[in-house]
């Protein structure tokens, strides 16, 4: 492989010039330039940019870490980090923890996993990365990322509560409250809800949007309506029989899998979905467009949230001040009306 030398030499001009001229920089006549880059062509040179990079003290590159590839937001989180990074000419170097594979959830309300991660930090550090990007599974307050980490970072998916790390998460109140809204309209007044687990800030956030949708339609909150579930199918069925009970139109439930549970009772029930009773989902999961009839739901904007957190990362690399407000970006989300919602007006 030729060096910048030997153009030089062959072109019979210092290497200050070809530097500049391959820098784009001026002093070179145009006959002297289109001499290089022939001789450039010629001799199939290639700049070595890690050196350059390395003198510059810049190697346009960001380490993510993801908590789990298996957990099924991650994936498009980082292909959003990535879609962003082509953008710019940024390179990411990518550590999976493959928290999840260890520890399932148990790991969530935990931190003996921080110094796992901290040692990442510091071995992603020493490659000269810029900036580092932690990926999340699942939204909550994750303080992992040390407080005088000497380079620029952002949490995808969690909350840093920490000044200096801005936390991209999903807006699930809006969400929550679009589907509310979708099922107000079609006519329903006596909307049931399984929530996750409690101590979900996404369950959270999703009956603060049901709420205020119904505040917002004149219509009294129930909080005997409400019943708590725990993310899975098994629980969607569980409570299926007890909202029926109350005399309810329509279910929210907080995540597709439990909806799969309200279509599993109700299929024994001889109950059919978008005639008997409407049902919504959230979070799109592939399954949820099978289901009969296909559920309506809320799209996570996750290549979204991944997308907006490599922007942060690298603007705040160009030197560019963070407009989020308290540090947190919430990113909106998108219904998807399928057939599982009955008009009843």
């Amino acid at each position: 492989m030729a060096t910048i030398k030997e153009i030089a030499k062959a072109c019979g001009v210092s290497v200050a010039t070809v530097s500049n001229v391959l820098n784009n920089k001026p002093g070179a006549s145009e006959a002297t330039r289109k001499l290089v880059f022939d001789m450039v062509e010629e001799m199939d040179y290639t700049p070595n940019v890690v050196a350059k990079n390395l003198k510059l003290q810049k190697t346009r590159s960001i380490g993510v870490i993801a908590e789990d590839m298996t957990i099924f937001s991650i994936p498009d989180i980082i292909d959003g980090i990535t879609e962003q990074c082509e953008k710019v000419d940024y390179q990411i170097l990518l550590i999976n923890l493959r928290l999840f594979k260890k520890y399932s959830d148990t790991y969530y309300n935990k931190e003996d996993y921080y110094p796992i991660v901290h040692r990442e930090i510091k071995k992603l550090m020493e490659k000269q990365v810029e900036g580092i990007i932690y990926v999340a599974a699942h939204e909550r307050v994750i303080r992992c990322i040390p407080h005088k980490l000497p380079i620029p970072a952002v949490m995808a998916y969690g909350y840093t509560q920490n000044p200096h790390v801005p936390s991209v998460v999903v807006d699930d109140s809006h969400g929550a409250y679009e589907l509310t809204k979708h099922l107000i309209q079609n006519g329903h007044k006596k909307i049931g809800v399984i929530t996750g687990k409690s101590d979900s800030l996404h369950a959270q956030s999703r009956l603060v949007g049901y709420q205020e949708a119904l505040f917002d339609h004149g219509i009294l909150y129930d909080p005997g309506l409400v019943l708590e579930g725990d993310w899975t199918r098994e629980s969607g069925y569980r409570w299926a029989d007890s909202l029926l009970e109350k005399n309810i139109t329509a279910i929210f439930c907080m995540n597709d899998l439990m909806a799969g549970g309200i279509y599993d009772r109700f299929m024994e029930l001889g109950l059919r979905v978008g005639e008997d009773i409407s049902v919504v989902g959230y979070d799109n999961r592939e399954l949820s467009s099978y289901y009969k009839p296909p559920l309506t739901t809320i799209d996570l904007p996750l290549h979204d949230i991944g997308y907006r957190a490599s922007e942060l990362i690298t603007g705040m690399l160009e030197g560019k001040e963070v407009a989020t407000e308290d540090q947190v970006c919430a990113v909106g989300c998108h219904m998807l009306i399928r057939e599982s919602v009955k008009n009843i007006t």
